[in-house]
């Protein structure tokens, strides 16, 4: 096995195919290939299931990928410090549920720096790649949220990750809506207030499972539903079809627009109120990059200029 051999294995998982890594690692298709059957042939495992579709992870190679990731990150730390690469680019990456506050702390992180020094990633995407990205280090930090509903399940699945929990803010759902929306005027809005109009929510892909909602309630009977993958999409829908969303109702203005508000949502729950716990993950017994504590405090920073309006 060599640092090359793990470097390739990484690049295909990430993209999932032996033509585009080779594009990008600047190898032949047919030596990639070889390379990828030797470390296959060394280990006894078959690490990615190849179709006409491309190449996925089998259940060994998704065990492997994780361990070669550290392996490869620690030989990267290893070169940057001592060795003679010095131009080599730095990574820090970010998986997030949909926050507009986790990328307005990343624009604030990206600012200190020389991207040209650097490689920076901010993904918004499914639960479940939350999870993934910062279990198998293709991101250091992770951002979702707890709710007493999720709590037990999410925990579960973040200790099977290897992944730790560290809370940022608790607050109350809010509705988030378009200002020009029939409800947005008023101190507060029901469930009943919201029958009417339909209740959009991000998609999960193939968990579908009540327990990776990004929406708090996401067990409630609603009688309109529409899902949507992105954040543009979803304000969007807000707009042309008067639909709203549960929220925690910390909006970042700047990069959302000021043609939406967060009202408080009426809801309580047989113990009290409903209420969002927010954190951040990452890999257990690790701590965070220099990169990485920047990062959290500009999100701690940001929060703790509206925590008091919420």
């Amino acid at each position: 096995m060599t640092f090359q051999q793990l470097h390739y294995a990484i690049t295909i998982s990430e993209t999932g195919s032996i033509n585009k890594a080779s594009e990008l690692l600047y190898v032949s298709q047919p030596s990639l290939t070889s390379s990828m059957q030797e470390l296959e042939k060394e280990f006894g495992i078959t690490i990615f299931h190849r179709s006409g579709r491309g190449v996925t992870l089998t259940p060994e190679g998704a065990d492997f990928i994780l361990y070669a990731r550290q392996v490869y990150s620690q030989y990267e730390d290893l070169v940057d410090r001592f060795g003679g690469a010095r131009n080599r680019k730095k990574k820090f990456g970010v998986s997030t549920q949909h926050y507009s506050f986790a990328v307005k702390a990343f624009v604030e992180l990206v600012k200190e720096f020389d991207t040209s020094q650097y490689e920076f990633a901010i993904r918004e995407t499914q639960t479940k790649a939350v999870i993934a990205d910062v279990s198998t280090m293709r991101s250091e930090i992770g951002l979702l949220y707890f709710s007493d509903f999720n709590r037990s399940v999410m925990g579960k699945l973040l200790r099977t990750a290897g992944l730790a929990f560290y809370p940022l803010i608790t607050c109350m759902p809010y509705v988030y809506l378009w200002s020009g929306h029939p409800l947005a005027k008023k101190p507060s809005i029901s469930f009943a207030d919201l029958q009417d109009y339909p209740c959009l929510s991000f998609e999960q892909g193939d968990a579908e499972s009540f327990y990776y909602a990004e929406e708090i309630l996401s067990t409630s009977e609603y009688r309109r539903t529409i899902k949507a993958n992105d954040r543009a999409t979803m304000l969007n829908l807000m707009v042309g079809l008067g639909g709203y969303t549960l929220c925690s109702g910390i909006i970042c203005e700047e990069l959302n627009g000021s043609d939406y508000v967060a009202v408080p949502f009426e809801t309580c729950g047989p113990d009290g109120p409903d209420r969002m716990e927010i954190g951040y993950v990452m890999k257990k017994n690790t701590v965070p990059s220099a990169i990485g504590n920047l990062y959290i405090q500009k999100i701690r920073e940001y929060l703790a200029q509206i925590d008091s309006g919420l």
